[in-house]
């Protein structure tokens, strides 16, 4: 794969069962960490942390449904464990295992419809290009 520069939105975009579903245009992509603090008896401060799960929350705006999909009949409020891939210059991030945790729509005469769509992934992945 040889991709140059900054990330468009099609190289920004949902995958399920192997085929391209959408194009997104933009992200914000935020990983938490549930770790924890451990304290000891007569201490004034922890005396270690211990790390805990991650948990991968994504905004995506302005989604586009390929023509496949639009054929296919996708219905992004039915859709289940998918994939967020985005292809940077150097690598690709990869959400696998993607549930929607909300999905909002704008819309005004004459304009497109704009979603935006709040994923959590089951794991992050990053591969070289």
């Amino acid at each position: 794969m040889n991709t140059t520069g900054f990330p468009t939105s099609s190289d920004i975009y949902l995958e399920a069962d192997g085929k391209k579903i959408a194009v997104v245009q933009s992200y914000t992509a935020k990983t938490t960490k549930t770790s924890r603090t451990v304290e000891a008896f007569g201490e004034d401060q922890p005396v270690a942390t211990i790390p805990g799960q991650r948990n991968h929350v994504v905004e995506l705006t302005r989604l586009y449904a390929t023509d496949e999909a639009i054929r296919d009949g996708i219905d992004f409020h039915t859709l289940e464990d998918f994939s967020l891939v985005i292809c940077k210059p150097d690598r690709r991030v990869i959400y696998s295992g993607c549930q929607w945790s909300s999905i909002g729509e704008t819309g005004t005469l004459g304009d497109m419809v704009v979603e935006k769509v709040t994923i959590v992934a089951a794991k992050r992945l990053e591969t070289t290009a």
